[in-house]
C-alpha cells in the first residue's frame, strides 16, 4: 500500500491501484498528523494478533474470540519527502528518513521491524516467531516498485494462513 500525503489530501493505494483511503480512514487520518508536508511511504496495512503476528486472513474474516491490534500502517520505505525524491538513495538512507518522519509516538503508523543483518540469525527468528516469511533487501540499492534482484522473499515451507508456526511434518 503506498501512502501519498500532499498537504491534508492523503491516499492510500493498493498495488493494484485502488483507492483504501476511506476504508482505513483511521490510518489516512494518521497519516495526516506527520509533519512532512508531502510525503510518499511504501508499506502494508497489517492487523496483528496478541502475539504481535500479522493475521492478513483476518481483513476478511477475524475470529469472535481473537485480540488483535486495529489496522496498522507497516511503513518499508520512505520515497519521496517534502520537495525530493529519495529513490535513487540507497535503502539505508531512505529507512533513516522513515524512522524520522515515523517516530515512536504515532499509535497506528510504524516503521516495519527490521531483522537480524546476519541471514541465519533472521531467518531463526521468523521460524521462532511464527512470521510467514521475511524479505531480504540490499542497504546499498536504490528503490525499484515491483519485483526486484535488491530484494529477495523467502516464505516458511508449508506455512498456512491463520496457523500459526512452521510444522515440518506437513
Amino acid at each position: 500500500m503506498i501512502a501519498y500525503k500532499d498537504g491534508r489530501h492523503v491516499q492510500l493505494i493498493s498495488r493494484a491501484g485502488k483507492d483504501h483511503s476511506h476504508r482505513f480512514a483511521d490510518l489516512a487520518a494518521a497519516i495526516r498528523t506527520l509533519p512532512p508536508g508531502r510525503l510518499i511511504l511504501d508499506g502494508e496495512v497489517a492487523i496483528f494478533d496478541d502475539k504481535l503476528v500479522s493475521r492478513f486472513e483476518w481483513f476478511r474474516k477475524r475470529p469472535e474470540d481473537a485480540v488483535s491490534t486495529p489496522p496498522l500502517y507497516m511503513a518499508f520505505d520512505c520515497l519521496y519527502l517534502e520537495d525530493r525524491d529519495l529513490r535513487r538513495l540507497p535503502l539505508r538512507e531512505r529507512r533513516t528518513e522513515l524512522e524520522r518522519v515515523v517516530e515512536n509516538d504515532q499509535r497506528l503508523i510504524f516503521p516495519a521491524r527490521r531483522l537480524a543483518p546476519n541471514g541465519l540469525e533472521a531467518w531463526r527468528e521468523v521460524l521462532e516467531r511464527g512470521y510467514e516469511g521475511l524479505v531480504g533487501k540490499d542497504e546499498s540499492g536504490p528503490y525499484r516498485g515491483g519485483r526486484t534482484l535488491l530484494w529477495l522473499k523467502v516464505r516458511q515451507p508449508n506455512y498456512r494462513e491463520g496457523e500459526r508456526g512452521w510444522d515440518p511434518k506437513r
